[in-house]
């Protein structure tokens, strides 16, 4: 049976190949191609996290755990030592005051003074705003995760459960429009729980490992407090691109052969949505090749 992170690096492959190359939003510039798919199944315990270079999946997990907070302030991921939000606040504080600061000069002002952090680490109505108190045209906020898992628990035939963070009335107002967009889920007859993630813009060397991770986490999260068994992950790329300065990174990873996916399981059953914690996610057997560095583009 062929590994499934061969579809990953298919992928990487196809867009070296055939990409279309654009000058883009950045700057940098992309070569992308447009629609993709690829499937994991996570009935076994296997998880998805690649291992033709290290992804470090806790940083993935706090993130998904931060977006389930509902929170849009940076400063509660960096004490959690999760940086890789940090570009974009870092931007518009050098943008609006002139000031030249490094980002590690600004992180730990974001840390250790909360009336800083307030005026400049907050992203605006991002991920957890929409996920979990999207506004409606009556003032009334709704609270999509919370709804999904009554539904899942509820009408787990329902076609209908899904949630999404493109709120055309707030996006203006975000550092970074949702790119990871919309989550639907699925519940077999025998009671297993699928995921379709679709993702409108993908930066396949640095995103997609990532939000491999974060939607399987939080499908682990869901299937439990539906007393459902996880299923299949299904993500969908819309815009599929390696930016100019990863083509290098992604021909290292292409001649690298993948190993045994790593297991992943919850080790406690939280009391509802909002109880998880890094500490209940355990990772087991993960043996990747080395990590490989590349520059995030803003």
């Amino acid at each position: 049976m062929r590994h499934p992170e061969h579809q990953y690096l298919d992928l990487l492959a196809q867009v070296l190949d055939k990409g279309d190359e654009r000058v883009d939003r950045t700057g940098v510039g992309t070569r992308s191609i447009f629609g993709a798919m690829v499937r994991f199944d996570l009935s076994d315990g296997a998880a998805p996290i690649l291992t033709t270079k290290r992804v470090f999946w806790k940083t993935a997990v706090k993130e998904m755990l931060w977006f389930l907070t509902g929170g849009t302030n940076i400063q509660p991921l960096l004490r959690e030592n999760v940086r890789i939000w940090s570009d974009w606040p870092l931007a518009a504080y050098r943008r609006e005051t002139g000031e030249d600061i490094g980002q590690l000069e600004f992180e730990q002002r974001i840390v250790e003074d909360d009336a800083f952090a307030a005026r400049w680490g907050d992203l605006g109505p991002v991920y957890g705003k929409q996920w979990r108190r999207w506004l409606g045209p009556d003032g009334r906020e709704h609270d999509q995760i919370a709804e999904l898992v009554r539904m899942l628990r509820e009408t787990p035939a329902s076609r209908r459960m899904l949630f999404h963070g493109w709120n055309v009335a707030e996006v203006g107002a975000m550092a970074l429009p949702p790119c990871h967009m919309v989550y639907q889920y699925h519940v077999t007859s025998d009671g297993k729980l699928n995921c379709l993630l679709f993702q409108r813009s993908v930066d396949l060397l640095l995103g997609a490992p990532f939000n491999f991770v974060g939607a399987a986490a939080l499908l682990l999260m869901l299937a439990q407090q539906a007393d459902l068994a996880p299923g299949e992950l299904v993500w969908v790329g819309g815009d599929v691109h390696l930016y100019l300065n990863h083509l290098e990174q992604a021909r290292l990873q292409l001649g690298r052969e993948p190993r045994p996916l790593p297991g992943m399981r919850l080790t406690r059953r939280a009391a509802d949505i909002d109880d998880y914690r890094i500490e209940d996610f355990e990772v087991a057997d993960y043996a990747p090749h080395a990590s490989i560095s590349a520059e995030v583009a803003v």
